[in-house]
This record gives C-alpha cells, sequence and structure tokens, in this order.
C-alpha cells in the first residue's frame, strides 16, 4: 500500500516479486478453508492471536497498535500480538510457519496475491463469518475493494484502507497556459497537455504530462481503470485481445508520447527526474504541470510546500465515457485469516473490527493519510479531509470505479500487459493486434501452468 516511502513502488514491480512469493505459496500453501479451529474466546476465555502486517515507520506502527489498543479494550479477552514490517516477500513463510508463534491474521499491501491466497485455501473464505455478523459485503464496501480481495467467489480477504489514482495539477502553470478548469475527457486532456508543455532545444522546460510507462504512476493498469476494461473472460481466459478498450488506452497513450516530443525525447527528460517520493518528484518540482498519483501524494506536497498552488480532480476519461467522470482505479491493503490458525473465533473478531468498525477504520485512515475502506468511514464526519483529499474519496465511493482482478499466478498478467505497453510506446512493436493476441496467449499459458 502507498502509505510510506519505504512501500510505495510500481505495482509492476509487485506484482514480480509476488509472483515469485505465489510461486513457493502454491507448492507450500495448499490447506483449506476448514483446516484451522475455533478457540474458547467467545465464551469470554483468554486467548491471543498473532497478527502479521507489513507497517514499519513510526507513525504506521504507532497507528496499528492504537488500533489494536483500542480492539482489546473492546474485548479483553482476546490479546493481539503484532508482528510488523512483514514484506511480501516473507508472507509465505508466515502461512507456512507452525506453532505458537505462527500467524492467526495476515496483512498484504499486494492484491495481485489475493488469488493464490484463496485458490490455495491459504486464507480462510470469510463468507460465513461476514454472514453469521449480519455484514454485507455489497453495502459495506466499495465495488472495486470488493472485487480486489476476492477470486472466483472465494471472499478470502478483506480490504484494509485503500489507495485512489487521480489528477494533480499545477495551477500557476494551468493559469499561465489559460487554462481554467481540469480537464475532464481524453480530448481536453490532450490539448492541455500540450499547451501545458514548453519546449527548451531538444528537452523542455515544462512538460504537460509524462505519460510513459515507466513514468512512476503511468502504469497501464492505472491508465485501464479510465476505460472500464476487462482483464478475464466469463471463462477465465485472457480478455486483453478481445476487448477493444484495452487496443484504445494503448493506442492513447502512444498518441500522447507522438504527441509530446516522441519516446526518445520524453525518456531523455524522464531520465532527470528524481525519486518519487521526495521532494525531486517531477510534479513537486514543477517539470511536469500534470500528473496522475494516488491519494497519499496530497500529504508530501503539504509537507514538502512547492513554489506553486495545485489541485486534484479525478482522472480524464475517454470522450465516449463523459458520463464516467470521477471514476478512478483503486487497490490497498487486504487482510485474512490464515487457514491454519487454531484461533479462527477471535482472528474474526479482530479483522472484523479492523475492517468495519467506522471508528477503527477512519482512525485509521486519518493516522496514515490512505483511502477508508467501508462506505461508512468514507462518509464519516471524523474523517479529516480537505477538497484535494476528497477527491479520491469520490473516486473510492465512485461505482464505475475499477481495479485489475485477482488471478491465481498474482500480477503476472499486468506484467505481461506493461511489457506490451513498453515495447509498443517505444516503436519495437508496431502491430497492436499481434501484440495483443501474443500477450493474451501467454497470460494464459502462465495461468494455466500456474494451476
Amino acid at each position: 500500500m502507498h502509505a510510506t516511502p519505504s512501500r510505495r513502488g510500481r505495482r509492476t514491480v509487485a506484482a514480480v516479486a509476488g509472483s515469485a512469493v505465489l510461486a513457493l505459496l502454491a507448492s507450500a500453501c495448499t490447506g483449506s478453508s476448514e483446516s484451522g479451529g475455533n478457540d474458547d474466546s467467545a465464551s469470554g476465555k483468554d486467548v491471543t492471536i498473532t497478527f502479521w502486517h507489513g507497517w514499519s515507520q513510526d507513525n504506521e506502527v504507532k497507528a496499528i497498535n492504537d488500533t489494536i489498543a483500542a480492539f482489546e479494550k473492546a474485548h479483553p479477552n482476546i490479546h493481539v500480538k503484532p508482528v510488523g514490517n512483514v514484506a511480501d516477500d516473507k508472507v509465505n513463510q508466515a502461512l507456512r510457519a507452525g506453532g505458537d508463534d505462527a500467524p492467526d491474521v495476515v496483512s498484504s499491501f499486494t492484491t495481485n496475491n489475493v488469488g493464490m491466497f484463496c485458490s490455495t485455501k491459504a486464507f480462510v473464505d470469510l463468507k460465513p463469518q461476514l454472514q453469521k455478523s449480519g455484514i454485507d459485503a455489497a453495502k459495506t464496501f466499495p465495488a472495486a475493494m470488493l472485487n480486489y480481495t476476492q477470486f472466483q467467489g472465494n471472499q478470502c480477504s478483506l480490504p484494509l484502507l485503500g489507495d485512489a489514482y487521480g489528477l494533480y495539477y499545477n495551477k500557476k502553470a494551468f493559469a499561465a497556459a489559460g487554462i481554467s478548469a481540469p480537464p475532464k475527457t481524453f480530448s481536453e486532456f490532450a490539448a492541455d497537455a500540450k499547451a501545458l508543455t514548453v519546449a527548451d532545444g531538444d528537452s523542455y522546460k515544462q512538460l504537460g504530462f509524462m505519460p510513459l510507462y515507466h513514468g512512476y504512476e503511468s502504469t497501464t493498469e492505472h491508465f485501464l481503470g479510465q476505460y472500464g476494461a476487462t482483464y478475464f473472460g466469463a471463462d477465465g481466459k485472457s480478455n486483453l485481445a478481445a476487448d477493444p478498450k484495452v487496443a484504445a488506452v494503448l493506442d492513447w497513450q502512444k498518441g500522447l508520447v507522438d504527441q509530446l516530443g516522441g519516446y526518445a525525447k520524453l525518456e531523455k527528460y524522464r531520465a532527470t527526474f528524481g525519486e518519487e517520493f521526495s521532494a525531486k518528484n517531477p510534479f513537486h518540482t514543477g517539470q511536469v504541470a500534470m500528473a496522475i498519483d494516488g491519494e497519499w501524494r496530497t500529504a508530501s506536497l503539504a509537507e514538502n510546500k512547492p513554489d506553486f498552488d495545485w489541485a486534484t480532480a479525478p482522472f480524464p476519461v475517454p470522450d465516449d465515457q463523459a458520463d464516467t467522470y470521477g471514476r478512478g482505479y483503486q487497490t490497498g491493503t487486504i487482510v485474512g485469516i490464515a487457514s491454519t490458525s487454531k484461533k479462527q473465533t477471535a482472528a474474526w473478531e479482530f479483522v472484523k473490527f479492523l475492517t468495519t468498525d467506522t471508528d477503527a477504520v477512519v482512525n485509521f485512515a486519518n493516522a496514515i493519510h490512505n483511502v477508508p475502506s467501508t462506505f461508512d468511514a468514507l462518509s464519516s464526519p471524523k474523517l479529516v479531509s480537505d477538497p484535494n483529499f476528497k477527491t479520491f474519496l469520490d473516486v473510492a465511493k465512485n461505482p464505475n470505479s475499477g481495479t485489475t482482478p485477482a488471478s491465481v499466478n498474482g500480477g503476472a498478467y499486468i506484467v505481461s500487459l506493461q511489457n506490451l505497453g513498453y515495447d509498443y510506446e517505444s516503436g519495437k512493436q508496431t502491430d497492436l493486434k499481434a501484440g495483443l493476441a501474443a500477450t493474451a496467449k501467454q497470460v494464459d499459458t502462465d495461468i494455466a501452468q500456474a494451476k
């Protein structure tokens, strides 16, 4: 999840790492949703559960510990032993561990892993617990968040805060270019990107927008979130070659690349950018006038205070889908119960508190500056927000917002599509139809081998 610089990273990079982890999980974790046990916590007996999570920064650790303290106050017989800074490459160890120190509850920043967690039954299916607790998941969690926490009907995890993507724009640059409002459609966006671009020989004094897929958050899946494209058909086969929206987004991005100076010129300029998660980020420095980014950037900009006014808005949508403006791509942290846990009653009480208690969700979101993951929390008067952060809350509420679906082999299919994007934007691949067909075939082959 994009809560701190130490964990913010390209989703495609996380997908590669996640796939390596899941290769181990596939061979080592073939548990059953019934393989764990129930404890005596419901009768008031003391029980201690172990919670593995990835938060490591001081403010995050304090926030999760405060949440645990609130839970323990409400459930005095259930004690939570947190184990922090568990990276995704160690998740398999957590799920395979035995003995008293094995995890009962596990959180992950990589939604790409949900398909494997569910298909190997490493996490229990939470639908029975939700039903028993009288929780209607569809009325509790935004659709995109609910989507990335389940796989083929198995709700083996639940959302625990989220990230939403939108448009950041430099108001000073907009005024200088005579632009009065943020663009809502792709045609408006292209015109603004061109108007905001100031050439400097074979480089730029200012670039309207960096469209290259290596340009930090300018990824294929983030752009596809504006189209509502489908990745898989009803038969589970890749839909990348069949859904015209996939080709449309690749062509749209390639058009921006060509319009703004071409791949070589843009790539040379991109090489001058500073670290994404620092004050040298190209939007912070004014090197780009618009950027696609997540809600966490509002905190970075407030802290680093660039020498211009800025604002946020939903990222534009295709002209023929103008009525969906306000949508965006979503991802986030997930949490589940290990199938090997022998304390699943207590574990469920904790997971239920983490994910559905409105005050717990709001307080955690306020502390680490992420998007709340329930409808009630998104609308809570206790939520700390401002107009710029509200953009992302609205994206999370928008029924048209989407995500990338779970797969049995993690995010490998995202990597395959991104690689095609690299080849197409650079001119290495000129036949998009053939490229999409080959990519879809590769995705299907990879998934078949992972089963």
